[in-house]
């Protein structure tokens, strides 16, 4: 009987009984602190609200504050893909014909001009008349302020505000910096200079002139095909010997005004506002940000990983979508690495990971939105390139959404719009929002199945069923022709079985019986995922991962889709030998953000020991001071052969993910509570996590024991509870806002 393991209050609970801790008291414990200044842009204290971004460093003498804004871009096109022979089927029959050279030229070469390209505003320059340098800086998670201490008492505070463009250097003492504007060094290229291929002078845009009036300064620096955008600057003064910058940078991405006139706008209102009330309700978003959902976990090093991966999820997650840096643009006089772009072949999906079961639904909507905004420039390039109805996705695009070339084994896949439509599955499952269902999820996911369905047609194996003419693995055999499977690919199967069974389930969960049906039987028309009993999940069929690989794409099914259940016996051998013989394969060419994704896995596979061991040498070795993920490892220790450093985000918010699939799982109808966590975690506690069908969790674990799992529903539906103690399942059915708690 379940009333021997606990006792279920199924009255609707007012007011939720408090713990005596809270998210911002625990963000707190949690800062990035220097007494040695980095020298270098990508170890800078980062600070950003999604639109603005700004990393703190240099010792001092100057202090250097990069400056960023999500929308700034050189869009000049790619004019190879406006050549008549830029289409699927030329590139089909170049493959076969074995032309890759030709194939290289037209899809590949492109991406190694400087644009496309993100690229920076600029920094600001903070000096004193007499010479001080930096003692000490830190970045309170808490409210997202860096302090910089200089050794002569003087004291700097800098801030992005969570909900205004502007940035903020508030001074408090007797000598006031100096603060000058830079713009970044474009350039005119000379006749006679010899760049590398990655300088920004390749960009050929016209230096700025720096306009100084009073206590303002600002430019407009004027980039491709008509596109500008401004930095202004402005000085005050107040009696209380307190000095105040505020700065903000605008384009013209969206705008016909003059994006000078609305930056000074911008810091003219900032100006007339007290700045006391200007720091309080940028506090106020953040504590409201920080007490939304939290945890208490007590190993130190992972539960830092959670509160540093959830504040720059908070401060990069905009309206323009999260690129590889997000709002922390490389200032090094480069182009940043891989353009700055959009990646769908892992990173924009895997930067959204941690915002389901981490509760962040509102800076989630940012990325769903801009998927909606850009798809008619995706449905014009699957018409013009694939010629065939339904919609697919560049695998690398600029922020309108168009192809900008690159591997074309992934560039040109065809189940990119796949893994993104996941995004609109995933948003609907743990909302359970039926109008986004209708109005969004369902209709983008199935004009996917559409492409899906027109690119397979005519295609199949020798046993009749359905497969891609090319298919590929990301990034199985790089850009080689081997890149190309003849037979499709788990990676390719799991996202079109995903997709279609998904499609069957949301069109039933509509009453759509025929359309139910449809999807159901197009399903029956692919095969099943490859598999051995020896190597588990396969890279395609007889085809196993040969050898170590950063890119975990075979395993798709496991995570982030779900295909295989852990609950089912006969699933769950198959992801754990799955994962063995990864494992033995070693990580000789893991990034960063492979440790991350393993850390997932082992969560997914019951594996507390695995996911906290790679989580930590992630932590250790992939993780620049300022927190940022670097693709190569750093500490000298062999985890990788990789050791280069370019940063890019993917692999920090997934390794936050990893931290919450270790408190919290919820797939296949099923919620967990704690499913992977180590025994001897003696207290654990979190506060409001997401779990499928809308609900959010709360639970705490005292002494060992586990004290109480409460559940509030969003919408009033069903949901199915696994008992921590027993493994039985717990039906409960809800009230919209109606609270359950289960003491144990």
């Amino acid at each position: 009987m379940l009333e021997v393991y606990f006792a279920l209050i199924f009255a609707t609970l007012n007011q939720v009984e408090s713990s005596d801790i809270n998210g911002v008291v625990i963000a707190k414990k949690h800062p990035i602190v220097y007494t040695d200044m980095p020298n270098t842009w990508d170890e800078g204290l980062p600070l950003g609200n999604g639109l603005l971004g700004a990393l703190v460093w240099g010792n001092g003498n100057p202090l250097k504050i990069s400056l960023d804004r999500t929308d700034l871009w050189d869009l000049r096109e790619v004019p190879e893909f406006n050549q008549p022979e830029y289409n699927f089927q030329t590139m089909l029959k170049w493959e076969k014909e074995g032309k890759y050279a030709d194939l290289i030229k037209l899809y590949e070469e492109p991406y190694n001009r400087p644009a496309p390209t993100k690229i920076p505003a600029g920094r600001l320059k903070v000096s004193f008349k007499n010479e001080a340098k930096v003692k000490r800086a830190s970045l309170d998670i808490s409210n997202a302020t860096a302090t910089v201490e200089y050794d002569n008492g003087n004291i700097l505070k800098v801030l992005i505000h969570a909900t205004k463009p502007i940035g903020l250097i508030i001074f408090e003492g007797e000598e006031s910096p100096q603060v000058e504007i830079v713009p970044p060094p474009f350039g005119k290229l000379g006749k006679t200079e010899r760049l590398s291929k990655d300088d920004l002078r390749w960009l050929d845009y016209t230096p700025p002139q720096i306009e100084k009036e009073g206590e303002t300064s600002s430019y407009i620096q004027k980039g491709w095909g008509g596109f500008e955008f401004a930095v202004y600057l402005e000085k005050k003064t107040f009696s209380n010997n307190q000095t105040v910058f505020i700065w903000s940078i605008e384009s013209n991405f969206q705008s016909s005004e003059n994006p000078l006139n609305i930056a000074k706008r911008n810091v003219k209102s900032a100006l007339e506002d007290d700045i006391k009330n200007l720091i309080s309700t940028h506090n106020q978003w953040w504590e409201d940000y920080w007490n939304k959902t939290y945890i208490s976990v007590p190993d130190d090093v992972i539960e830092n990983r959670w509160y540093i991966e959830t504040y720059k999820f908070g401060a990069s997650a905009g309206p323009n979508a999260i690129t590889l840096q997000g709002p922390w643009t490389a200032d090094n006089g480069k182009i940043p690495p891989w353009k700055g772009d959009y990646h769908h072949d892992l990173n924009t999906e895997m930067s959204y990971w941690i915002a389901y079961s981490g509760n962040r639904l509102e800076q989630e909507r940012y990325f769903i939105e801009w998927l909606w905004k850009t798809k008619d420039e995706a449905y014009k390039w699957t018409q013009k390139f694939f010629g065939l109805p339904g919609l697919n996705v560049p695998m690398t695009t600029d922020i309108l959404g168009r192809q900008i070339g690159g591997w074309r084994q992934y560039t040109h896949s065809a189940t990119t719009s796949t893994w993104l439509a996941h995004h609109f599955y995933w948003h609907w499952k743990y909302t359970y929002d039926t109008d986004f269902l209708q109005n969004r999820a369902y209709p983008y996911l199935k004009e996917c199945a559409n492409f899906i369905d027109a690119i397979t047609k005519d295609c199949r194996d020798e046993n009749g069923k359905r497969k891609l003419p090319l298919s590929s693995s990301p990034e199985i055999n790089d850009n080689r022709p081997n890149a190309w499977f003849q037979d499709i690919t788990n990676y390719d199967l799991s996202l079109i079985r995903w997709l279609l069974s998904t499609c069957a389930e949301l069109s039933n969960e509509l009453g759509r019986e025929d359309e139910t049906k449809h999807w159901l039987n197009l399903l029956n028309e692919f095969p099943d995922l490859w598999t051995t009993p020896k190597e588990g999940l396969l890279v395609a069929k007889d085809y196993p991962l040969k050898e170590s690989h950063r890119h975990m794409s075979h395993l798709m099914a496991i995570y982030p889709l779900g295909l295989l259940n852990p609950h089912k016996p006969e699933d769950m051998q198959i992801i754990k030998t799955s994962l063995k013989y990864l494992d033995l394969l070693g990580t000789d060419y893991w990034c960063g953000y492979s440790f991350a994704w393993r850390a997932i896995l082992s969560a997914r596979a019951k594996d507390p020991k695995g996911c906290i061991k790679n989580l930590k040498i992630f932590s250790e070795a992939f993780v620049l001071r300022n927190s940022f993920h670097c693709n190569g490892d750093q500490s000298g220790k062999g985890y990788s052969k990789f050791t280069y450093r370019p940063f890019t985000l993917e692999g920090n918010f997934a390794s936050g993910t990893a931290v919450q699939e270790m408190l919290l799982q919820s797939h296949n109808g099923i919620i967990e509570v704690f499913p992977a966590v180590p025994q001897e975690w003696e207290n654990i506690y979190f506060k409001d996590l997401r779990a499928e069908g809308g609900f959010l969790i709360t639970a705490e674990k005292k002494n060992h024991k586990i004290s109480y799992i409460e559940i509030k529903s969003d919408k009033g539906t069903k949901c199915t509870l696994l008992s921590p103690l027993t493994g039985e399942k717990i039906n409960l059915t809800f009230n919209p806002g109606e609270i359950k708690r289960i003491t144990f």
